[in-house]
């Protein structure tokens, strides 16, 4: 088992930065790695329960993840079951996120904890797919 942990600061406060990562509309303004879309989900962290997201390559290649929200704490944290979907839709290992949402003396921080990766190349692949997303919420959050 592998576990990943990022940490990026921002100009907005923890409330804001909160909605970006709990409400649905927002989510899908930044969810998947750059170049990716979402064409089909039920995206929203903003209750317990089960979620799910299909993202989609500039080829036509989609890939589907899938969990259950854990828990949802305003505007302190999100956590959630993470599992990816093969070709056949049968859904495989589980790890777990949290979003922690933390006041900094400029705005808000974001600690996102991927845990019990299946090995240190899952967390590799993770590491590039969670720093190119949260690019995209940097750019959002300005």
């Amino acid at each position: 088992m592998a576990d990943l942990k990022l940490e990026r600061d921002f100009p907005v406060s923890p409330q804001d930065l909160f909605a970006w990562i709990s409400d649905g509309s927002r989510l899908l303004q930044w969810w998947g790695p750059e170049g990716m879309h979402v064409p089909d989900h039920n995206l929203d962290f903003s209750r317990t329960g089960p979620w799910y997201s299909v993202m989609e390559n500039s080829e036509g290649q989609q890939y589907k993840v899938s969990g259950h929200v854990t828990h949802v704490d305003p505007p302190n944290s999100v956590g959630f079951t993470w599992g990816w979907h093969d070709d056949q839709d049968q859904r495989g290992a589980e790890s777990h996120v949290t979003f922690t949402v933390k006041a900094t003396g400029t705005g808000s921080r974001l600690v996102l904890d991927h845990r019990e990766l299946a090995d240190a190349e899952a967390a590799a692949n993770h590491n590039q797919g969670w720093t190119s997303s949260l690019r995209k919420l940097e750019a959002k959050c300005k």
